[in-house]
């Protein structure tokens, strides 16, 4: 009798100590939770650091009316305050510190706004999109192009979190609309040779190329082609691939020059004429025309290597 009431006592005991163990653990997760929401809560919180950047019109009367206007959520995260010294025009919304987009008003427009960049509409306004070229960077910038001054609004994949565009949030349509300047095209400025136009020797090139070259480039129409004798692909956020036929001599050829070659064909990579872009101008030699390729730095292997087959196939060999 004795045995059997030790044993159960022994029971309960053993049953409490579980219970309460239980309950501690479920304490301690709930404390975890509640003060790694609390961390990430008081990081949200902290004022957001923007460095000075080319703004002219940072400013502006017009600048300071948008930022007074812009609302207190973008793609879910709050408004937050910007660290002091903060520049002029700026503004910013984060959710942690990894997890943000920022603004700015009174920006230049990039280099890489030419003829052949992609315009979208987006909550009234005109936008486009340049993404980072950087390997393994996800940042993103759009500037609206029909508002004056010029907006431009940046994130990465985090700050996204699967959306489209902070844009479609952000109305800047109390701003002045002007269509803004674009910067000359990619090889627009090169000359032409004209015994080229003349004997028509590249119409079998242009008539050879692809209507896809890279992954995602998909060629204009010709109608949209800004110069003669030249195609061009575009793709959403990147710099377009463009090919001229029968250009003048590189300006910055001369003998002794590195060239490259690439099958049948030497290639010069002209890198004078780089403007802050991240692209580059490369010029296939020894045919009885030249061609000129403007290539984005990281489709440039394989683009090269395909309009080579097709300038070997297509334009003959000059005969020195």
């Amino acid at each position: 009798m004795n045995d059997s009431s030790g044993a159960l006592h022994d029971s309960q005991i053993n049953r409490t100590a579980v219970y309460i163990s239980l309950g501690l653990a479920v304490a301690l997760v709930l404390g975890v939770i509640v003060g790694a929401r609390y961390f990430f809560q008081q990081v949200a919180l902290q004022p957001v650091a923007m460095t000075e950047l080319p703004s002219p019109e940072a400013d502006s009367p017009e600048c300071s009316a948008l930022v007074d206007s812009l609302p207190d959520k973008v793609l879910g995260h709050k408004r937050a305050e910007l660290a002091t010294p903060a520049p002029a025009g700026a503004a910013a919304w984060q959710s942690s510190s990894t997890r943000r987009v920022t603004l700015r008003c009174g920006v230049e427009m990039p280099l890489q706004y030419t003829e052949y960049t992609p315009v979208s509409s987006h909550n009234g306004a005109e936008w486009i999109r340049i993404d980072d070229a950087t390997p393994g960077s996800t940042m993103v910038t759009w500037f609206s192009a029909d508002r004056w001054p010029a907006v431009a609004v940046t994130t990465d994949a985090e700050g996204l979190g699967g959306a489209a565009t902070p844009v479609d949030e952000i109305d800047v349509s109390a701003l002045p609309q002007r269509d803004l300047p674009r910067n000359p095209a990619p090889l627009s400025e090169l000359h032409t040779d004209a015994q080229a136009v003349e004997g028509n020797v590249c119409a079998g090139l242009l008539a050879a190329l692809p209507e896809t070259l890279a992954e995602g480039y998909e060629r204009l129409p010709e109608n949209e082609v800004v110069s003669p004798q030249t195609a061009v692909w575009t793709r959403l956020g990147h710099e377009p691939i463009v090919l001229r036929c029968g250009v003048d001599d590189p300006e910055h050829y001369a003998a002794g020059a590195t060239l490259q070659q690439i099958n049948g064909i030497p290639w010069f990579e002209d890198t004078i004429t780089a403007t802050g872009t991240t692209s580059s101008t490369w010029y296939a030699l020894g045919r009885v025309v030249n061609v000129a390729a403007f290539v984005p730095s990281g489709e440039g292997n394989d683009v090269i290597t395909t309009l080579t087959e097709l300038i070997e196939e297509h334009v003959a060999e000059r005969k020195f």
